[in-house]
């Protein structure tokens, strides 16, 4: 029972493998973690986590790079119907298309687009940046037993683009940064989350051991 956490050249992955192993840990089960270009590998794991840094168009160009991953991914989550998770970019890959720096397709596992943050209020700088609290959506594992809402835990942000699916009921949760902002998406066995789980403290490592309880 193996989390391979996908390297294609972007993202923190050692801080994320770093999270994913304490929750392990913590949860008594002490899963291996694996930190993989190799697409055979993706291809065996039991949850497949996809992190993300910088913008749209250079991680999926950096996907594409990587031989063969792409069709891996396309078949844990097609056919094997495995858990996934997108983390920042990772989840706005999940998309179907980007806009940033130009139009760019996604991998379209939840219908919608990625669009740069315009915050009602000007005073509010872009990129989004700090600790803010999520508003539930819906009901779903990867929320259970999670203190959330005005008065709840709060997740980490870095991002000046995000998601905006088609369908209102891919949304799990949202952020507020001058109007709303997508926090977190899911559709199947796909999850994403636009904050970074690995550095929000008892939210983020929750959400991780909730990922991997997740029986979708």
């Amino acid at each position: 029972m193996t989390v391979a956490i996908v390297d294609y050249g972007a993202g923190n992955l050692r801080s994320v493998a770093k999270a994913f192993e304490q929750v392990s840990r913590r949860s008594g089960s002490d899963r291996p973690v694996i930190i993989t270009s190799d697409p055979d590998k993706v291809y065996k794991a039991d949850w497949i986590v996809l992190p993300g840094d910088g913008a749209f168009a250079d991680c999926r160009r950096g996907l594409d790079q990587t031989d063969g991953m792409i069709q891996s991914l396309r078949e844990v989550v097609e056919t094997k119907a495995r858990p996934f998770l997108g983390i920042c970019i990772g989840m706005q890959l999940l998309a179907t298309t980007g806009r940033e720096h130009g139009v760019t397709e996604g991998l379209g596992w939840i219908p919608g687009e990625v669009i740069q943050l315009r915050p009602a209020n000007p005073g509010l700088k872009v990129p989004h940046m700090g600790w803010n609290t999520l508003d539930p959506q819906l009901d779903h594992p990867l929320l259970e037993d999670l203190d959330l809402g005005p008065q709840g835990l709060h997740a980490y942000f870095l991002h000046g683009f995000h998601l905006v699916p088609k369908d209102g009921a891919d949304v799990l949760a949202a952020a507020d940064y001058g109007g709303p902002v997508t926090a977190m998406v899911a559709r199947g066995t796909v999850a994403g989350a636009q904050f970074h789980p690995e550095k929000s403290q008892k939210l983020g490592l929750k959400i991780l051991e909730n990922f991997l309880r997740w029986r979708p």
